[in-house]
């Protein structure tokens, strides 16, 4: 995949000078560690709204965040769209991709994104839960993923994407999770994780380069972020830490 080059970040507050930052959900005790995440390690504060509350210009934060497990409304959808066409910085987390979009009109197509309805043997879309995955750092020299990361592990990897040899990669170990496998690429954007899976009842392993990524989106940024099944996973210090760098992080073509 691309990866966009020539990138320059600004490590403070000062990105953050046109306002906080929005987190829109319908699972909010999730969102509450976040938020409390966002404040303790980056002083930032954060509002948490569900979609129905959104206020009509978003214009005035500095990131939006999207956990929307159940259906985006179209106003919602539209809203989120604008918003980073318009310059901001949408960063979607876990269930913002699954299936449940599937009905939206819009946003798949914005994302560049699909999810294939044929046999997952076959390539077919695929949500696991419960299940233990990991996710690696594919973006050794990227601010989003080293910035202030200390990774638990070492984990063994192969990029879906560039192919070559299994490499030790840094990465993070979820347990009683959820992963999401075979999303499609439509069009390029930077990677920056990987996810690996093993089955334990068929014995394969899952290695895809679809974790977390961003893509300029008209005169903004969309990012996603695949973790995020529960509250705890946001209390990971790691990767509160690589959320905290997507909220701060600016890009500089």
């Amino acid at each position: 995949m691309l990866r966009v080059a020539g990138l320059l970040l600004c490590l403070c507050g000062c990105a953050l000078a046109a306002g906080g930052v929005l987190i829109v959900a319908d699972e909010i005790p999730a969102m509450q560690v976040l938020a409390g995440k966002l404040k303790t390690d980056g002083n930032l504060a954060s509002a948490i709204v569900k979609q129905t509350e959104m206020p009509p210009d978003l214009s005035a934060y500095a990131a939006v965040f999207v956990y929307i497990h159940k259906d985006i409304t179209e106003p919602a959808e539209k809203a989120f769209i604008a918003y980073a066409n318009a310059g901001g910085k949408l960063i979607l987390l876990h269930h913002s991709i699954s299936s449940g979009k599937r009905k939206n009109k819009y946003w798949f197509g914005f994302l560049g994104i699909s999810l294939p309805e044929k046999e997952f043997s076959q390539g077919g879309y695929k949500w696991l839960d419960p299940v233990s995955w990991e996710v690696v750092n594919l973006a050794p020299r990227d601010y989003l993923t080293t910035h202030r990361v200390k990774y638990a592990a070492r984990i063994t990897y192969k990029s879906s994407e560039t192919g070559g040899s299994e490499q030790q990669y840094p990465g993070l170990a979820f347990e009683n999770s959820e992963v999401y496998l075979n999303h499609v690429y439509t069009e390029p954007r930077t990677i920056l994780m990987g996810l690996k899976y093993r089955d334990p009842q068929s014995g394969v392993t899952y290695m895809q380069d679809r974790a977390a990524w961003y893509k300029k989106a008209g005169k903004g940024l969309v990012m996603y972020f695949m973790p995020g099944h529960s509250a705890r996973e946001f209390e990971d210090p790691a990767y509160a830490q690589i959320l905290l760098n997507a909220v701060q992080f600016q890009l500089r073509l």
